[in-house]
């Protein structure tokens, strides 16, 4: 029985719910039983996935070089995302 890769709109999918999601696709496409044409809306979708997740591991480390450190190298508070 072949798994339901159906996922709702692919920008409100967590990084995690996108991550399984295209581990998903890459299995049936390793598999080699799908059909091409499956096959290739299998790829488009796993390509929509991917970039979900590249842009929220970016968004993360953006994030993540906002912190703000002391001489000591202790973290002394945090700028949120996109302000400046």
């Amino acid at each position: 029985m072949a798994e339901d890769i159906s996922t709702p709109d692919t920008e409100t999918l967590s990084f995690e719910d996108a991550l399984r999601a295209l581990e998903t696709i890459v299995r049936r496409l390793e598999s080699g039983d799908v059909p091409l044409d499956e096959s290739i809306s299998l790829y488009a979708k796993g390509e929509e996935l991917r970039k979900r997740c590249t842009e929220r591991l970016q968004a993360a480390e953006a994030r993540i070089a906002k912190l703000t450190v002391d001489a000591n190298g202790a973290v002394t508070g945090a700028q949120p995302f996109g302000a400046d």
